[in-house]
Formats: C-alpha cells, sequence, structure tokens
C-alpha cells in the first residue's frame, strides 16, 4: 500500500488524472482552479503527455473534442464561467459520443460572480447546458481523497459509455490540503477500434466523427440510440453515500464539502438527543433516487443543504415523492454556512 502525501486539491486533480492514463489536457486558468493546469503543465510532459494552454476556453473545449475523437484519455478543468463558455463543445462531444473528463472547480455566481466555494452549477451539469437532448455523467466528491478516486472513475466511465463525465468539485476542495493515499489502479483497456479516427493505412474504411444529420429520420435515430445509452447509465451507475436513516428524526442531504458541515452539524443534534441520518449523492446524473428509499417513514423531516439558492432540492423532492417533508436551507455568493447555523435551523424544524 502507498504511502498517504498531503497535497493540495488542485493538485491532487493533476496527480490523478496522470495516474488514470491522460495523455493530453487542454485548459486555459481561472480562478479557483488554476494550480490544475499549472501542475499539468510541469508533470504531464514527462511522461510523454501533452499539455497545451488554449486560447480560451471555447477553444480548449474543441481541442478535446478533436483529440477525444482519437480515443485519447483526454481532460480538461476550468470553474464556473470557464465551463458556461464549453457548453456547446460539450453538447458536440455528447453527440458523437466521445469519451473524455471535464473537472469543474465551481464558484459564486451568476456571471463572473466571485472566486468563492459554491454549488450553483448543479443545474448546468446535470441537465445538460447546451442545446439539445443529452446528459453528462456527473461526479461530486466530497474530499480530496474521493476527488482522485472518483477521477480514476470518470474516465473509465467515459470510456465505458462513450460520454463526457463532468467531475463537480468547488473552491474549497480545490484550495484545501488533505492527506491522500494514491492507489495503484490499473486502468482498463477498452477496445475503440471501430470508432476512433486513428488514420485507414488503407486497411479499412474511414471512421466519421459527426454530429450533423441532416435527416430528420437519422437525427432521431441518433438520439434514441443516445437515450438507450443514459438509461443505461441510469440504471446501473447511481452512486450515494446513506448512513442511519432507518430510525432518523432528520435526514441531512447534501453534496461535496457541504455534506461534510452537515455532518458536524448532525453532531450537535446527536448531542440534544436527536437520531440523525444522511443521504449523500456521489453521482448527481444520474441522481440516486434509491438512495431515499429507506428513510424512516416516521422522520421529521429532510433538510438538504446546498451553497446555492435550491437546486437539488429539486430531485430529492422527486425522489421521496411526497412521502416525507423536504425543506431547504442554503447559502450564496461563496459564503460558507457553519454546523451551528445548520443545527439552529435543524432545530427550528425538529420542534416546530
Amino acid at each position: 500500500m502507498s504511502e498517504k502525501i498531503l497535497i493540495k486539491g488542485n493538485e491532487a486533480i493533476g496527480a490523478a488524472m496522470i495516474a488514470a492514463g491522460c495523455k493530453t489536457f487542454f485548459a486555459y486558468p481561472i480562478t479557483p482552479q488554476s494550480e490544475v493546469p499549472e501542475y499539468l503543465a510541469r508533470e504531464l510532459p514527462k511522461i510523454g503527455g501533452t499539455f497545451l494552454q488554449a486560447e480560451s476556453e471555447v477553444a480548449a473545449i474543441n481541442m478535446l473534442y478533436g483529440s477525444a475523437g482519437t480515443g485519447t484519455r483526454v481532460a480538461t478543468s476550468s470553474s464556473s464561467p470557464g465551463v458556461s463558455l464549453m457548453q456547446e463543445g460539450i453538447s458536440y462531444i455528447a453527440a458523437c459520443e466521445l469519451p473524455c473528463m471535464i473537472v469543474n472547480m465551481m464558484r459564486g455566481g451568476p456571471g463572473l460572480g466571485s472566486i468563492q466555494p459554491s454549488q450553483t452549477d448543479y443545474f448546468q451539469s446535470t441537465r445538460g447546458g447546451g442545446n439539445g437532448d443529452y446528459r453528462t455523467l456527473t461526479l461530486a466528491p466530497a474530499s480530496i481523497q474521493e476527488m482522485v478516486e472518483l477521477i480514476h472513475l470518470g474516465f473509465e466511465l467515459a470510456d465505458q459509455y462513450r460520454t463526457p463525465v463532468i467531475l463537480c468539485g468547488d473552491g474549497m476542495l480545490g484550495q484545501m490540503m488533505e492527506p491522500v493515499e494514491f492507489k495503484d489502479i490499473e486502468a482498463k483497456e477498452f477496445d475503440k477500434s471501430d470508432w476512433a479516427a486513428t488514420g485507414t493505412k488503407g486497411e479499412r474504411e474511414p471512421h466519421i466523427i459527426n454530429s450533423l444529420f441532416l435527416s430528420p429520420e437519422e437525427l432521431e435515430a441518433q438520439n434514441k440510440k443516445l437515450i438507450k445509452k443514459y438509461a443505461d447509465i441510469s440504471a446501473n451507475e447511481k452512486r450515494a453515500e446513506v448512513t442511519d436513516v432507518e430510525d432518523a428524526d432528520i435526514v441531512f442531504t447534501a453534496f461535496g464539502t457541504t455534506s461534510r458541515i452537515c455532518k458536524s452539524a448532525g453532531e450537535i443534534l446527536k448531542e440534544k438527543g436527536y437520531k440523525v441520518g444522511y443521504v449523500r449523492p456521489i453521482t448527481l446524473w444520474p441522481f440516486p433516487d434509491n438512495a431515499y428509499e429507506n428513510i424512516n417513514k416516521d422522520c421529521k423531516v429532510i433538510l438538504d443543504v446546498e451553497l446555492n439558492q435550491g437546486q437539488m432540492v429539486d430531485d430529492v423532492k422527486l425522489a421521496v415523492n411526497g412521502k416525507l417533508p423536504v425543506e431547504f436551507y442554503g447559502r450564496q455568493g461563496g459564503m460558507i454556512p457553519t454546523a451551528e447555523e445548520i443545527a439552529d435551523v435543524a432545530l427550528k424544524l425538529l420542534e416546530a
């Protein structure tokens, strides 16, 4: 077993990408994730990989599009306004069924907003922020260790389903330092010979990477193919951490770093004699609605806590399907709630 090392979140992303077999990386610097391209600019060429700083996020995502078309493991990273600029390219990549990894270290918005931590890109990531009917498999780590592991998983899922995968962290996760173990994980080999554009050498018909279908019948057929793939992802890839929900008086539900603050708030409630459960979605899409099935039917309330105005709460309510009350508490603009603040909100709901 390898030793743990103390490492900054953004640098851990770069190290995890290299460990997962990423060979090409294109990006444009933006706070609070600029250490990711800085790290890869230094380290990726050492293993024969290619780093290129694009002139913009629009250029970066289209470089990703081209590299992914060859079957190469490729990634980019950015933050909220930069990922907004990438949306057209992500739609193209999804339509062409190309695997790639996109990291979004979210910051406050809308617009340029701030450089402080936020979770305001939930809608953008889980609903498909570009045009057309498509979805992006979205992962949400709560620690740097989990982020490292989910980056490896993200590349595997991208190759397995031939789809872009988004990892949603936030400025807190990118800038903090934690001990991390980089485990020796062998990257799976996926056969890409039937679609990757690698040159024919005169031995086969060329593979065409294309998202333009002038025939409505052909476009509908392609959309139905995508719908089937998304149904398979939804059936097989839901992930969540579920703790102590069977007899809970209150259940906290949150994703990413906010879930850690909720656990501290839960300890305050436990000291007051309340039973506390937790549901932490790890995949934001597909949303793990099955994680809410075993919550105590006499639970007083499910409290959804997010660093936004309430984006995941709609999915929570759909998952619960009216069986239990769902309340929301959020902070915006980069403001981070304390455990005591969340506990006070929870106590008011429990004692109402």
